[in-house]
């Protein structure tokens, strides 16, 4: 393998997209910078096309540029990485590949190989060259290093993988386990992966929109070389990683500006991340679209939706997350910069697939959380639900609305609505457990604010029918 520079290649980084090389490249780069951390990253393409041709053109180079709003400010920034070392493509040369587990420099394994990446498949083989699945891969790597350096401890690695699945690392770990099995691997290479390797469950933040296709020639001008990898990111970052001392001590974060968290546990930021942040984007959607605007930055320029989004999310949906208080505070204001950032169009139509499922996930347990602490319903998450069945109808004052989900959902919806009374739509769609795992039709508290709210919107618009609502309820 040719290397492009002289630091030493610590990381092993299955993934070459945007998302890694935006995320891992500017931290790596900042501990690089600020301490004597002193890692090079080799990158190994986990699929058969990507971006190994140009990273390889490029000899490793990259600008990062990041654009938003962080703590009040604009943010417009960039700067060229270099921090990737050299690259494999294991489909067309897979010995390379595996000559990289005998690299003592290694330290760290990072991955993100989307959701679907951490995945069994029966039939990769232990001869296959190579196998299809990342963690099959990771398996032959792993036997490959213990192999080679004989079983010493000093060997082992840091297994960090980036998917957007929860216990990421629990996964993959769980299905090298199976490949060792159906392999039929030594014993003893099983012993040196409990006792030598670390596998580190993580959540990772940060909005990278990827080639900046719109501005293209503008950012070009800024940089001093053909660059056909550019990435845009926001200033925003986030990434908590289950681990100890250990970890703690091998990684210089305190060396850099950017949020990275060393917990015992990461349930409660996911938590947070899921009601505050995706909870945010699904409460609002259906209401903002039938409001009449189009992205998310729109949504938080009018006084009406922005203030409704802050309400629901600091008063109904934050005060019921385990935590400190000030943090969610500090973390929602976080997320408010982050939807009002002018460099990101985020269209409200590409948000809403899926809306059903995301909402039971994302805002129905913060509804169920207001009740249980306070004894009724919170009325701006209610008012939100009400918005997301009218949305549902697909149409609204005469237009069709942009509804993106499974069919069967889609009639279901559709067929509720026919009813002759909305009591009876609101009680047909509440009832159905297989839509929010609990029947809500008991829930008579509910059915009333969602009668009010459904009413006043079908006969005065989103805006002035809240305001009725809300009115009524005080």
């Amino acid at each position: 393998m040719n290397f492009y520079n002289t630091l030493p290649p610590r990381i092993l980084q299955f993934g070459e997209g945007n998302f890694l090389r935006a995320f891992i490249g500017d931290l790596v780069d900042q501990m690089n910078a600020n301490s004597d951390f002193n890692a090079g990253i080799i990158v190994i393409q986990p699929i058969a096309q990507g971006l190994i041709p140009l990273i390889e053109k490029q000899q490793g180079a990259y600008t990062l540029f990041l654009n938003g709003i962080k703590e009040g400010q604009t943010v417009e920034e960039y700067k060229t990485l270099q921090t990737l070392v050299g690259c494999n493509n294991p489909y067309e040369d897979f010995q390379g590949y595996l000559n990289t587990a005998q690299l003592e420099t290694i330290d760290f394994i990072i991955s993100n190989t989307t959701e679907a990446g951490i995945s069994y498949d029966a039939e990769d083989r232990f001869d296959s060259t190579p196998p299809k699945s990342f963690p099959a891969k990771l398996t032959r790597w792993l036997w490959e290093r213990w192999n080679h350096f004989k079983g010493d401890a000093a060997a082992g690695v840091a297994i960090l993988p980036c998917e957007l699945i929860n216990y990421n690392a629990d996964s993959l770990e769980k299905i090298i386990f199976q490949y060792i099995e159906d392999w039929q691997l030594a014993p003893a290479f099983s012993h040196w992966l409990h006792s030598a390797c670390s596998f580190h469950n993580t959540l990772v933040d940060r909005i990278v929109t990827g080639y900046p296709k719109e501005n293209e020639a503008a950012c070009k001008a800024l940089t001093d070389f053909d660059d056909q990898l550019m990435v845009v990111a926001e200033p925003f970052f986030l990434w908590v990683i289950e681990g100890g001392e250990e970890l703690q001590q091998k990684l210089p974060l305190d060396q850099t500006n950017l949020d990275v968290k060393i917990v015992d546990n990461l349930q409660s930021f996911r938590t947070r991340k899921v009601r505050i942040l995706n909870g945010a984007h699904t409460c609002i959607v259906p209401l903002s679209i039938m409001f009449g605007n189009s992205t998310v930055a729109e949504t938080m320029k009018n006084d009406f939706t922005s203030t409704f989004l802050q309400h629901a999310v600091l008063n109904e949906i934050a005060p019921h997350l385990e935590g400190d208080a000030a943090e969610m505070e500090q973390f929602s204001k976080a997320v408010f910069e982050r939807f009002e950032n002018p460099f990101v169009n985020h269209y409200l139509a590409s948000i809403a697939l899926n809306s059903i499922s995301k909402f039971k996930v994302r805002v129905l347990p913060s509804i169920l959380a207001f009740k249980e602490a306070t004894g009724e319903y919170p009325p701006y998450l209610c008012f939100s639900f009400a918005c997301l069945l009218r949305f549902y109808q697909g149409n609204w004052q005469g237009a069709v609305l942009p509804l993106k989900d499974d069919a069967e959902q889609i009639a279901f919806f559709e067929n509720c609505w026919k009813a002759d009374q909305l009591h009876k739509t609101i009680i047909n769609i509440l009832k159905n457990e297989i839509l929010w795992d609990v029947d809500l039709s008991r829930e008579s508290d509910l059915i009333d604010h969602l009668k009010m709210a459904l009413t006043v919107i079908e006969n005065q618009g989103v805006e002035q029918g809240f305001e009725t609502y809300i009115t009524s309820l005080r």
